[in-house]
């Protein structure tokens, strides 16, 4: 077996094994995920709660500031932190948009919902159909960390274990869509949207964080069973 950054660790016996090490450095382990939830959680509950934008803006870059710094602190990747500032981004200008069009409270935070339901609704369209072309989604995430973004597609059993995945990973975003389509385009036709921005208000906090978590456990599970021998390739 050739020696490099593509190669599986020496001390992986399953591909399992060695999955769930590069998916989890991908991911950034707990705490990138937990950095990327806290400030567009916190940004979402407080914009819904109190309708003032500049004040669940302000709450979450303090927020973002607060894990920049300690990452710094630490000197180590910023990445999973900024992960969450694109998606408050988007979702405060589209409602600041809103608001400069002379839309109401419920339009924008209706407004706010827009770019989830895009964002989630191209993610489940690009995995479902990565899926369908034998190359799945989380098996370039798995590339990425491991230094070739292809070599894992000549491995059939590598191949297998990650379009499960990436059905699990999928599933989240359909479920989201699914829910929240049908009340979002209420609301936008409704005389009186509060209950459907209400409605949608805890569908993003349950279907969101929550959601992730149950579908990175069924991920951890798979990966936890360890059943399938690494192949030795040669070199």
């Amino acid at each position: 077996m050739t020696a490099g950054p593509t190669a599986a660790p020496t001390t992986a016996d399953t591909v399992e094994e060695v999955v769930r090490a590069r998916l989890s450095q991908a991911l950034g382990g707990r705490r990138g995920m937990l950095e990327a939830a806290i400030p567009t959680l916190a940004f979402t509950l407080l914009f819904l709660t109190t309708h003032d934008l500049r004040l669940a803006v302000t709450v979450a870059a303090v927020a973002v500031a607060v894990l920049l710094a300690v990452r710094l602190a630490q000197r180590s990747t910023v990445q999973f932190v900024l992960n969450s500032v694109v998606g408050i981004g988007l979702g405060a200008f589209f409602a600041w948009r809103a608001a400069r069009s002379g839309g109401d409270a419920n339009d924008q935070a209706l407004a706010y919902f827009l770019p989830g339901l895009v964002y989630n609704g191209a993610y489940a369209v690009v995995m479902v159909l990565s899926n369908l072309a034998r190359w799945p989604l989380v098996g370039f995430m798995v590339g990425s960390v491991a230094g070739d973004p292809t070599e894992w597609h000549r491995d059939r059993q590598v191949v297998r274990l990650c379009s499960t995945l990436t059905w699990v990973l999928a599933l989240p975003c359909l479920l989201r869509v699914a829910v929240q389509l049908p009340v979002y385009v209420a609301g936008r036709a409704a005389d009186d949207a509060s209950p459907m921005v209400a409605a949608l208000g805890v569908t993003k906090v349950v279907m969101g964080w929550p959601l992730q978590v149950l579908a990175l456990a069924a991920m951890v599970w798979l990966l936890a069973r360890d059943r399938t021998p690494v192949a030795e390739r040669e070199s």
